[in-house]
């Protein structure tokens, strides 16, 4: 099952406590020595894999730290994008387009027709 938002929040912690065995289980962790390296009661870590609401962000964050799991934070919980206009503001003034050098011995040169240079 997929997380969406549509479920609710009993699910959605189902969910991660579903996911949070698998990757135990994948490094090869008992419960007991992933509270012990999270630094946790096995209480909580029992907790968060039967998805209890009653257990702390921290304990979360402390075994999601054990398994691996903290770049993946930004997935979870991506930072909001500027705005198209905040972003041009930021930029400041680009240029668009190149410039001709200036002739540096006083007066431009005039152009003539039928006259290449």
């Amino acid at each position: 099952m997929k997380f969406v938002h549509t479920n609710t929040d009993k699910t959605l912690l189902s969910l991660l406590g579903e996911r949070l065995v698998r990757l135990r289980l994948a490094k090869n962790l008992t419960q007991r020595q992933l509270a012990e390296q999270a630094g946790l009661g096995l209480r909580t870590v029992q907790r968060l894999e039967l998805g209890a609401a009653a257990t702390q962000l921290s304990g979360f964050v402390r075994v999601c730290r054990v398994l691996g799991l903290v770049e993946r934070f930004e997935a979870l919980v991506p930072e909001e994008a500027a705005s198209p206009m905040a972003q041009l503001k930021e930029q400041g003034h680009q240029r668009r387009r190149a410039t001709s050098k200036k002739s540096v011995a006083g007066e431009p040169k005039q152009w003539v027709w039928g006259k290449t240079a």
